[in-house]
């Protein structure tokens, strides 16, 4: 297996939204956004699947080495050596990498948010990072791509935190802010265990409305003349909305289960996206 089947693997596996997001970006671009992906994911599992916190800053820790050994141009891992084969300037783009490790990193320190200030600072360090690192790799003017992507990449993580509910909950993360928890009068308890009630259900058309606000002026704010080079990023806001939608017919059934689209309504909506 080379680097480039490796990323496909780890970051888009057949059937998922990002498989179908992926595909929408033009054929020279997508080793490069899936190596970025691969990449997001190696973070992601690092910091949520394991679940001794010692462990975990030790695999950060290899990951830093590993990203400052990409920037020398001596990568050992499959996704850092794709990276190094398919990104135009790693050294402009060490800082971002930097900065996304740093956002998962938080994953470590903290499992729960006093209010949704505290939560941005999380969501600006994963979403906002990441999104950036997407949209200049492929942007007309990437000087100017982080001013309308990273908001996007902000907005497709609250869309997760609604779809991860029930799941973060059993792991130990809960990412809706405590003072809106209490506004609402929803507990730690209640997620954890799985409770439905008239209380959870307006707390979370709450988190879901900001989320669809928040995905629909990212949208709204792209260039015109950027669209068609980040046709992933307008193919992931399009399935997040979709499944928003279908999280929202549902009655925010997301405690118990992983509410999800079926591989043939995300190729449609992916290839729809505009």
């Amino acid at each position: 297996m080379n680097f480039d089947e490796y990323c496909q693997q780890k970051a888009a596996p057949p059937g998922s939204s990002t498989y179908y997001a992926l595909r929408q970006a033009p054929a020279a671009s997508q080793p490069l956004l899936t190596a970025l992906f691969a990449l997001r994911r190696e973070f992601e599992e690092t910091v949520k699947e394991i679940s001794d916190p010692a462990i975990g800053r030790t695999k950060l820790a290899w990951w830093q080495n590993e990203i400052a050994a990409l920037a020398s141009g001596s990568p050992s891992h499959p996704v850092s050596k794709a990276l190094a084969a398919h990104l135009p300037d790693v050294q402009a783009a060490y800082p971002a990498l930097q900065a996304l490790l740093a956002g998962f990193e938080m994953d470590l320190d903290q499992a729960r948010y006093l209010d949704y200030p505290n939560l941005r600072r999380y969501v600006q360090g994963v979403g906002g990072t990441f999104a950036s690192l997407v949209a200049r790799s492929t942007a007309k003017n990437g000087a100017q791509a982080s001013s309308w992507s990273a908001p996007l990449g902000e907005a497709l993580q609250l869309a997760q935190f609604v779809v991860e509910t029930g799941n973060d909950a059993r792991h130990g993360r809960i990412y809706i802010p405590i003072d809106e928890m209490q506004r609402f009068n929803v507990t730690a308890a209640d997620l954890i265990n799985r409770k439905y009630s008239d209380a959870f259900t307006e707390l979370m058309r709450f988190e879901t409305k900001r989320a669809r606000d928040a995905l629909q002026a990212a949208l709204a704010a792209m260039p015109a003349d950027e669209r068609r080079s980040q046709r992933t990023l307008v193919a992931q806001a399009a399935l997040a909305l979709a499944l928003l939608d279908e999280i929202e017919r549902d009655d925010y059934q997301v405690l118990h289960q992983r509410i999800a689209l079926t591989p043939i309504r995300k190729l449609w909506i992916a290839w729809r996206a505009r």
